[in-house]
């Protein structure tokens, strides 16, 4: 028997009771479904977090203090050691490869003009590269300078958000607001940037970093820790290497706090380690539920076999007639293993349909991102395929090693 005719009389059998046979796929249909859908959420949430990292800059280098806590006596946190602005002048001036380097302060503030008032705004004490940092852009006015940030002058930029909330019917700049007890010059607005890595640009004010430290850092923080910041962000030049980078920003830092490599109180990392990072912690995700989509193929190879097996013992019979006009048991063999493994194929193409389908309504309906893996698809299908061959074995063998007379004398 050829292959054509062998598919035909695959196909015939199956037919022949298409209601067992879909009952059968079904968990090959949900598995193969499963394993797509299940990673399309999970690159889809590895996509969304990658974006939402870049979204904060590009190429950039986080460097976060190290505070040791404090012994008896001495506070929560030892104010020795740690990050101060007069690094972000030291990096800027002495390391080479970077486009720009900032820092930032937040405060939150309560903002007044006229008779509007906004509680809960979070006031950026920054530095002249934010913009490059960040990568945001001035959409009306300017940006401060370096000398208005090194005099800490009153001047304040606008988040788009806040500037349509504050002057809904007339231009801010060169106005003056309230924020908390101080008046500040209106001299820029961003333009819009959104949400980005849980941070709402546009719901936000920028002042010079001094400023912020002078007039809105509780006094008894700035008594202990002075003008120590939590974090510098460095975005380094495109062309540049960024371990070559950080190896210097971390020779200039341990020279300038006077500690060793080996006590470093300060850490570094970049944008790619931190996607890393929650990659890893995605892709296991993915894996586990990739596993567990995988259950419901193995569930189906079980019902294909099962079904299989009453097959066998159904047609008995016709085995042993088939033996009687010639047939070999390995002709029997495959014969009943095309029909499981025409099974597992068909139920597969109806899960890859099924899969492809579910990950595109639950991305555009579910509120949750989704990317469909091409391999995703190929993996489930050939997966399918060999769980017919592997359960299509037992009752393949079964249906060979019967006795052709014993068959032909079964009712």
């Amino acid at each position: 028997m050829n292959i054509s005719e062998l598919l035909k009389a695959a196909w015939k059998s199956l037919t022949s009771n298409k209601m067992r046979s879909l009952l059968t796929m079904l968990g090959i249909i949900i598995g193969v479904g499963a394993v797509i859908m299940m990673m399309a959420i999970s690159a889809g949430t590895e996509a969304t977090i990658a974006e939402q990292i870049n979204g904060l800059g590009s190429n950039l280098i986080f460097i976060s203090a190290s505070f040791q806590r404090g012994g008896p006596g001495e506070g929560p946190a030892n104010p020795k050691g740690g990050l101060v602005n007069a690094d972000v002048d030291a990096i800027r001036q002495r390391i080479s490869g970077i486009a720009g380097v900032s820092v930032e302060q937040d405060s939150d503030v309560t903002i007044k003009f006229s008779d509007t008032t906004l509680t809960g705004i979070a006031l950026i004490g920054t530095t002249p590269d934010y913009t490059t940092v960040r990568g945001v852009t001035v959409g009306s006015g300017r940006w401060f300078t370096q000398e208005e940030t090194t005099l800490g002058s009153k001047v304040v930029v606008l988040g788009s958000d806040v500037a349509t909330q504050l002057f809904p019917n007339s231009s801010p700049i060169g106005q003056s607001i309230t924020v908390n007890n101080t008046k500040l010059a209106v001299i820029g607005v961003l333009a819009s940037k959104g949400l980005a890595a849980g941070t709402n640009f546009d719901q936000q004010i920028y002042g010079p970093i001094q400023l912020v430290f002078k007039k809105f850092i509780p006094n008894q923080f700035a008594r202990i820790f002075g003008d120590r910041v939590r974090q510098i962000i460095v975005s380094a030049d495109s062309k540049a290497n960024i371990d070559e980078v950080v190896n210097q920003i971390t020779i200039l830092l341990a020279n300038r706090h006077k500690v060793t490599m080996d006590a470093l109180d300060f850490s570094i990392r970049t944008q790619s380690d931190i996607i890393n990072a929650r990659e890893s912690t995605t892709a296991t995700f993915r894996t586990l539920l990739a596993w567990v989509a995988g259950v419901s193929l193995i569930v189906g190879g079980i019902g294909i076999m099962n079904i299989m097996l009453v097959s066998v013992t159904e047609r008995t019979r016709e085995i042993g007639l088939r033996q009687a006009i010639g047939a070999t048991p390995g002709d029997i063999q495959v014969q009943f293993l095309s029909e499981a493994l025409m099974l597992s194929l068909v139920g597969g193409l109806i899960g890859v349909l099924v899969g492809v389908g579910g990950s595109y309504l639950f991305g555009s309906f579910g509120g949750m991102r989704t990317v469909i893996v091409p391999y995703s698809i190929g993996l489930s299908f050939s997966s399918a395929a060999l769980v017919g061959i592997f359960f299509g074995y037992i009752p393949a063998r079964r249906a060979a090693q019967l006795d052709p007379i014993v068959a032909l004398r079964h009712d």
